[in-house]
């Protein structure tokens, strides 16, 4: 039975929803799954497992610094080990910017980072305008009116396309090493 640990830097949370998800169908394809916050995640836990995916969110165009941290601190382990790393965004909603050679956010982390993982994945978001604080709530709506999605802060609006995530689980469950 393979070991696989999900790890997760989320914001608001729609990160580790997608987790939960791949957990699932990697549970239900005989894997033995941990889902795990990325600033609790330790090299013993990745030495533990055969694979490592890993799920980064973006808030005002950046994932969190932590990621780059972390895959800089622990590069030799991914590399070592079965990988892939997905990024979520709302920019990925848009046709064009929906998948990892062509959403901007993944092109910058793998600019950016130490670490090339084997594979890779983009999802769109999710705006959930009642939960923000003030600040996030005008500065969110100000980038969505200027690229054209959803400004009505009395509402919800998924975008993660549950298909997609679905597939690329099953791609995570045929690594084999």
């Amino acid at each position: 039975m393979l070991k696989t640990v999900i790890l997760y830097s989320t914001v608001d949370g729609q990160t580790r929803a997608i987790c939960q998800r791949i957990e699932q169908i990697l549970s239900a394809n005989g894997e033995q799954v941990s889902v795990i916050n990325l600033a609790d995640a330790d090299a013993d836990q990745l030495a533990a497992v055969d694979k490592v995916v890993i799920g980064a969110s973006i808030r005002y165009g950046k994932h969190r610094p932590e990621l780059f941290k972390f895959a800089e601190q622990h590069q030799a382990l991914l590399n070592s080990k079965l990988n892939s790393f997905f990024t979520v965004n709302v920019v990925a909603r848009k046709p064009l910017k929906n998948s990892p050679e062509t959403n901007p956010y993944m092109q910058k982390f793998l600019t950016l980072s130490a670490w090339t993982p084997n594979m890779l994945g983009v999802f769109a978001g999710k705006i959930d305008y009642p939960r923000y604080r003030f600040f996030d709530k005008v500065m969110i709506r100000f980038i969505m009116w200027m690229t054209k999605g959803p400004t009505d802060t009395s509402g919800t609006f998924e975008f993660t396309d549950w298909d997609k995530v679905d597939d690329y689980a099953k791609q995570i469950a045929a690594q084999k090493r």
